[in-house]
């Protein structure tokens, strides 16, 4: 599996060492590199090891790809706007079960939409909450999970204009599975 700079690199942009994060405009010192080690450790109130939390990886995990698409393959957008439209849309209860089976119907699906791209929203116009703002924000769990709502329902709606396609993929994959 290729790296973020590795993806980056492959799709042409040059990433920023230092300043706020290119992508979704957190506000870091070092760039996209800092709001990646958010993402990555930024989340110390919520308990992961509890099946209870695990919605709020899914909801971090999707709101932060999709506001840094830049350095993701071209069909996770696929994957993780669809996961959040079966969160918010469907009510989904997500598992980790789940989410293999909606990558292999994805794989199914990609065969014959070979050229369909969901584009992005412009860099920093992918929700105003990020990741350095849950962590500046955050005080509690209960503050912590609100907050990771917040920011996965506020970049699912700043992609709204591919809404009616992952409805489309999110109808398929609950009648087939």
């Amino acid at each position: 599996m290729q790296d973020y700079i590795d993806l980056a690199k492959k799709n042409g942009i040059v990433l920023l060492d230092n300043g706020k994060c290119q992508f979704c405009g957190a506000k870091t010192q070092r760039g996209i590199h800092e709001c990646l080690e958010i993402f990555n450790f930024g989340f110390q109130y919520i308990d992961f090891a509890n099946a209870e939390n695990h919605i709020y990886k899914f909801l971090i995990v999707d709101a932060h790809t999709l506001q840094h698409p830049e350095i993701h393959g071209r069909w996770s957008n696929h994957f993780h706007l669809t996961r959040l439209h079966l969160i918010f849309k469907y009510n989904i209860k997500w598992t980790y079960k789940l989410s293999p089976k909606l990558s292999d119907y994805l794989n199914k699906y990609k065969r014959h939409k070979q050229t369909e791209r969901l584009s992005p929203p412009e860099t920093n116009k992918r929700g105003k909450i990020t990741s350095s703002y849950i962590k500046e924000k955050s005080t509690n769990e209960l503050i912590s999970k609100d907050l990771i709502r917040k920011w996965a329902a506020e970049v699912y709606n700043k992609w709204n204009a591919h809404h009616k396609v992952v409805d489309i993929i999110a109808k398929d994959f609950l009648d087939t599975n």
